[in-house]
């Protein structure tokens, strides 16, 4: 038995000299590049017959075929996870009696080769990939580091900023958004002028309807979103009656897409009778156009929808079901002002879809600040049309004023003076809203 090697500067040459030297038959041992060449080792199919021959009880096998076979066995362990999935095959050659031609051979060695370079690409991938978290890890603590010193030094040359800094913190509203006003802050203002330029800046920068006309007398069809337990059916119960006091019963049309609480539409169905007006309630958006064609003639459709958490996927749906009517659907989202500004970025991003009319301000009246609701509005460019601050039906509805709110964010700020911050903690807080300045709605935010 004698093992040939075979080499060429492709695999398609490799395996024509097999060819020609071996015939068809020929088994493959190996398929390896070295030195940039393709070496082949194989064996004439004769050989291979006696090696499994039950008659030779103990053939002689040379030292140079048995490195053959480890080096066939190497490869094909190699390879192993590629021919996992399809139909497994016998071990004993790859070519013995298929007569395969010599196209299949040549791409079974190409697979072959690509297969030993695949683990090395793939570490070193893996490898860049680690050092490149490394890199943007270690950056992340440069730039908290060095913010916590410019803001150390600065806070001991100009201590206004810092004063109205802590404001700013205990009011509610984010480190990254303070940082941003503080640091644009006038030079040399002292703490009082300089709360009354970013108060200024805040209430600008806050979008509210001017007025009521802007749904009470352009009507349409809105839907009050948002999730769980913000107040969308006491809120919808609340618009519906200022719209009969300014139009009649006849004018409006409720519809409740709430079939999953226990009580949901019972709860809006109470509230419609004591106005005078029916309820609809629809389950899917088959029954939301037929109700919406039937209630065209109607000046206000309200909509009060089922709520759920910003991370459930069904709110993906309950988006669409909106979006795909005939009419259409203005969605104003509910904002609980008890809501940390964390939780209400998540709830404005999963809940924006193609877009907002706007916001409805809930709970302001359970809130111990209000910073975070309206650093929200301004980053993310919500409208707002209302602001809710108690259970009565109308009265605790109330057309925004934007500087009403901005100073009530900071007179509220008492309730929480346990958890202001201290001047050798400010440092702390600034350093951690390095990655933060690059937010995208807080450079829009105007300043002049």
């Amino acid at each position: 038995m004698n093992v040939r090697k075979f080499s060429a500067a492709t695999s398609r040459d490799a395996w024509r000299q097999v060819r020609e030297a071996l015939g068809p038959d020929a088994v493959i041992l190996s398929n390896r590049t070295i030195n940039g060449m393709i070496e082949i080792l194989a064996l004439a199919p004769e050989d291979m017959s006696a090696l499994g021959d039950p008659v030779i009880e103990k053939p002689a096998v040379s030292e140079s075929t048995l490195a053959a076979f480890g080096a066939a066995r190497e490869a094909h362990q190699q390879i192993q996870p590629m021919q996992s999935m399809q139909p497994a095959q016998p071990a004993k050659a790859i070519i013995d009696d298929r007569h395969v031609d010599e196209n299949q051979a040549s791409n079974l060695a190409d697979a072959l080769a690509a297969s030993r370079d695949a683990a090395p690409k793939s570490q070193g991938v893996a490898e860049l990939a680690e050092v490149m978290s490394e890199l943007r890890s270690m950056r992340g603590m440069l730039e908290s580091q060095l913010a916590e010193i410019a803001w150390g030094t600065q806070q001991k040359r100009e201590p206004a900023k810092a004063a109205v800094m802590r404001e700013l913190l205990s009011a509610g509203f984010s480190a990254s958004l303070a940082r941003y006003l503080t640091q644009n802050m006038p030079k040399n203002e002292m703490t009082d002028k300089g709360m009354a330029w970013v108060k200024s800046v805040l209430s600008r920068n806050l979008s509210v309807i001017s007025n009521e006309n802007e749904i009470l007398e352009k009507g349409g069809v809105y839907a009050l979103v948002g999730p769980t337990g913000v107040g969308k059916t006491t809120t919808t119960a609340k618009l519906a009656a200022r719209c009969v006091m300014r139009h009649g019963a006849g004018k409006l049309a409720l519809i409740t897409t709430d079939g999953y609480r226990i009580g949901g539409y019972e709860q809006l169905r109470i509230y419609g009778k004591i106005l005078g007006v029916m309820v609809h309630s629809v389950k899917d958006e088959t029954d939301l156009r037929i109700a919406l064609d039937e209630l065209k003639n109607k000046h206000t459709v309200l909509i009060d929808t089922v709520g759920m958490g910003q991370r459930d996927k069904m709110v993906a749906d309950q988006i669409a079901m909106l979006s795909g009517t005939d009419s259409k659907v203005k969605r104003l989202l509910c904002l609980s002002a008890t809501s940390t500004g964390e939780t209400l970025n998540e709830v404005v991003r999963s809940y924006q879809g193609d877009g907002l009319a706007g916001c409805i301000m809930t709970k302001l009246d359970e809130a111990a600040t209000v910073g975070n609701v309206l650093d929200v509005m301004i980053r993310q460019k919500l409208s707002l049309y209302y602001v809710a601050n108690g259970q009565r039906v109308p009265e605790d509805l109330h057309v925004p004023n934007q500087h009403y709110l901005v100073d009530r964010a900071f007179k509220l700020k008492r309730e929480t003076a346990p958890f202001q911050y201290q001047d050798e903690e400010l440092p702390l807080v600034i350093g951690n809203t390095a990655h933060a300045m690059n937010d995208k709605g807080l450079r829009e935010v105007t300043l002049g």
